[in-house]
């Protein structure tokens, strides 16, 4: 295992990240506070509780979801598409790295952000309402995979993406809609029974209800399928970032 080359892709990303603190730590803190301004306070005034659970406390893990959905992607993707862009990651494909290193290089780095913003957003949340979690490691634990699935999620979306159009393209018309109908800011319980099935084909449903579930105990589908959906889809984002690098798909063209 080449450490030496992983350490410097992972720091050299992470270097990117912290010069510009504001767009990468600041802009999302600032917009899921946001969020709770209108939905905790706004919306949450009229809704009571949901299975004993006040509404502000309720939306927290999916505003935390939400958001590290979106940035453990779009910093894995970028951080792949620039140097494809400009032609350094040729650099990389001839250095002595593995398929492997390049990727836990790349992939660490966008997944350590995603994590760093999620605990962030977690800690601005106890400034709005009161939050006790039930079950700190499987929250702790559903938070990891959810930044290293995704950040392996955008690290394909980058080696696809041909321009900056197409590198935003998933995550506005994909991700962003399938977090929202996900449970996010509601329980599935509260939809009429055709929407509650049609909601159980949505993935985002099961890492949203399984991350509420280690605050709160309560989650919409059981949590072993939660964490058989996240499983499996880690699983599925390994064996395509395999194929890419097996047959240099958009690499070495």
């Amino acid at each position: 295992m080449n450490w030496y080359g992983i350490i410097a892709i992972w720091r050299f990303e992470m270097a990117r990240f912290f010069r510009s603190l504001v767009q990468s730590i600041v802009s999302p803190v600032l917009s899921t506070s946001l969020y709770f301004v209108v939905f905790g306070a706004a919306i949450g005034s009229r809704i009571d509780q949901i299975e004993g659970v006040s509404y502000g406390a309720f939306i927290v893990p999916g505003l935390i979801m939400l958001t590290v959905l979106q940035q453990s992607l779009q910093n894995a993707s970028f951080g792949i598409y620039f140097p494809k862009f400009i032609g350094t990651i040729f650099e990389v494909l001839s250095a002595p790295l593995s398929a492997f290193e390049i990727v836990a290089g790349y992939v660490g780095a966008a997944a350590l952000k995603g994590l760093m913003i999620g605990l962030i957003i977690l800690a601005t949340s106890f400034f709005f309402v009161d939050i006790t979690i039930q079950h700190p490691v499987w929250m702790v634990a559903f938070l990891v995979l959810t930044c290293i699935s995704f950040a392996l999620l955008g690290f394909i979306l980058g080696i696809w993406a041909k321009t900056f159009e197409q590198l935003n393209l998933v995550p506005l018309l994909v991700v962003t809609p399938l977090v929202f109908l996900g449970g996010s800011f509601y329980s599935i319980s509260m939809l009429p029974p055709f929407w509650q099935t049609v909601s159980l084909f949505n993935p985002v449903l099961y890492l949203v209800s399984g991350f509420r579930w280690s605050f709160f105990g309560m989650s919409d589908v059981p949590v072993a399928a939660s964490l058989a959906a996240i499983t499996i889809f880690t699983l599925a984002c390994f064996a395509v970032v395999w194929w890419i690098f097996r047959t240099g798909y958009r690499l070495k063209a």
